[in-house]
């Protein structure tokens, strides 16, 4: 079941609301609870019923693996190990068997098959989320004693599917009888202005840029030849689809759990406004970040054994962290460049940077430089994640790069003279520009106006607590565009969500859903 469709808005959530709200007024907290965690199941069943059995297994072994961790005073560690195994065994055999068995056959002439395997849908993110519970079990961090909160601890809709990925200790204070009765009208009204603004984010801006993308990616999978505009422009168009998209599924997962009076971490915070490549995994799905940096990066070493170590660790990390994204070698190959290019920074920051003082410190133009840097190489790395095939990521590299001319309309006579200059081939048969036109121009344009020029969703409802522990993310932000319960932003959101309901005629999935 997805947000973006009219049975989970116009069915699914009102009637799991109002059940909710009913059950809260009139019966106990554990029954409110039960009846999230009954619909929450139901709506990871509706996707394919038999996997249900897998995610309740799935609670019930980790959570009784939880307690004997909690419980035991000998063999506490076997037990941690014992319950890691199951869960990593887990995920890789349903991700990764394929994959396997196709690189190994690809090693040379082998003929091992295996029955195609079905991924099952957020098992990524509902296995690292009970890894996490079970270390912090075992370093005494947290633990848990009733069945129920646990069931609803991994299995709450909003945030099941993609994210984001949360710490037991966040959420089970949450589970009060208070804060599910408390501020009903406020939780509510704060809720769906998020989930409408994620959804006009995906169903108006991220589909739309992906009627741009789709073509060109689908032409290189199909063996053609990409001139240099096609290929930066379906670069680009996957660039802002990603980011609308995933930015609109981390708003409606916030405001979905807010109107059931839960705040969920942020977990998405102006990317593309990062002036390092740190910074931008500061801001990217920042709790898979959180979870990398604790339960990897750090226990790997961090950077606590000297730079070489600090940056083999990153690579290691980075490595793994895109080989979660995916199994194949082009996300290895996306998650080894970006810890390429942390290693790079880190390396700068600490070797070069200080030879230059704190005198340029603040400079709008150096911020700019940065933004703009750290924007490009970021982009480079996304080839691999969109394209269908490592083959096909090179073949759009190669194009962004002029390996296969430049295709311009005839018109454009001033430019043609600049590359014919520098030696470029350049193609003046305007109908070799299959997918790139004005109308594609425009929706750049807007993209970029709105993710470099306006606030995001949670500096606009900032003043309402949009997000768990969201405080220090907020505190330099104006009162500019900040939202409030009036008339004025009734009517702009009721307009937005008329927009995105007249958009949702083909349905597609969150990006997100794919990892």
């Amino acid at each position: 079941m997805l947000f973006n469709s009219y049975f989970f808005l116009l069915c699914f959530l009102p009637v799991v609301l109002i059940g909710f709200y009913l059950l809260t007024a009139h019966t106990t907290r554990e029954i409110a609870l039960a009846w999230l965690v009954f619909s929450s199941l139901f709506f990871y069943s509706w996707w394919r019923p038999p996997y249900l059995i897998l995610i309740v297994a799935s609670i019930i072994v980790n959570y009784l693996v939880g307690k004997k961790i909690a419980n035991a005073t000998t063999h506490r560690k076997i037990w941690l190990i014992s319950g890691l195994t199951l869960n990593l065994g887990g995920l890789v055999y349903f991700k990764y068997t394929n994959f396997f068995v196709d690189s190994f056959n690809g090693l040379g002439d082998f003929q091992v098959h295996v029955a195609p395997i079905f991924l099952p849908l957020a098992i990524s993110f509902f296995t690292l989320q009970q890894i996490a519970f079970l270390v912090d079990t075992y370093h005494g961090k947290t633990r848990e004693y009733r069945f129920l909160h646990y069931c609803l601890f991994v299995s709450f809709f909003p945030q099941l599917i993609a994210g984001p990925i949360v710490h037991h200790k966040e959420m089970m204070p949450q589970f009060t009888e208070n804060a599910f009765r408390d501020k009903k009208a406020v939780n509510l009204a704060v809720g769906i202005t998020i989930v409408i603004i994620g959804l006009f984010k995906k169903v108006v801006l991220a589909d739309s840029l992906a009627l741009i993308a789709s073509p060109i990616f689908a032409a290189v999978h199909a063996g053609e030849t990409l001139s240099f505009f096609e290929a930066w422009g379906g670069l680009l168009g996957y660039t802002f689809q990603l980011y609308f998209d995933f930015s609109g599924y981390s708003d409606m997962a916030i405001g979905l759990a807010r109107m059931f009076g839960i705040r969920l971490p942020l977990n998405f915070f102006s990317p593309y406004k990062a002036r390092n490549i740190a910074e931008v995994w500061h801001r990217w799905h920042m709790t898979l970040s959180r979870f990398l940096r604790d339960y990897l990066y750090i226990p790997l070493g961090g950077n606590r054994k000297g730079p070489a170590r600090r940056y083999l660790n990153l690579m290691i990390t980075f490595a793994l962290g895109g080989f979660w994204h995916g199994a194949g070698w082009k996300f290895l190959c996306w998650g080894l460049m970006h810890g390429a290019y942390l290693v790079v920074y880190h390396f700068w920051a600490q070797y070069i940077k200080p030879l230059f003082g704190t005198r340029h410190a603040g400079n709008p133009l150096g911020h700019a430089a940065g933004v703009i840097i750290t924007f490009f190489f970021f982009i480079l790395a996304l080839v691999f994640v969109r394209a269908d095939t490592y083959e096909g990521a090179i073949e759009v590299l190669k194009a962004m790069f002029g390996a296969n001319g430049v295709a311009l309309h005839p018109d454009a006579q001033i430019l043609i003279g600049i590359l014919g200059g520098l030696g470029v081939s350049v193609d003046v048969a305007g109908s070799a520009i299959r997918f790139v036109n004005l109308d594609t121009l425009w929706w750049f344009i807007i993209s970029a106006l709105l993710i470099w020029g306006a606030p995001n969703t949670a500096q606009i409802m900032g003043a309402w607590e949009p997000a768990f522990d969201s405080g220090p993310w907020l505190k330099n932000f104006g009162n500019r565009l900040r939202w409030s319960p009036s008339v004025g932003w009734a009517s702009g959101v009721i307009l937005l969500l008329v927009v995105a309901l007249m958009h949702m005629n083909n349905v597609s999935e969150f990006l997100y859903f794919q990892f």
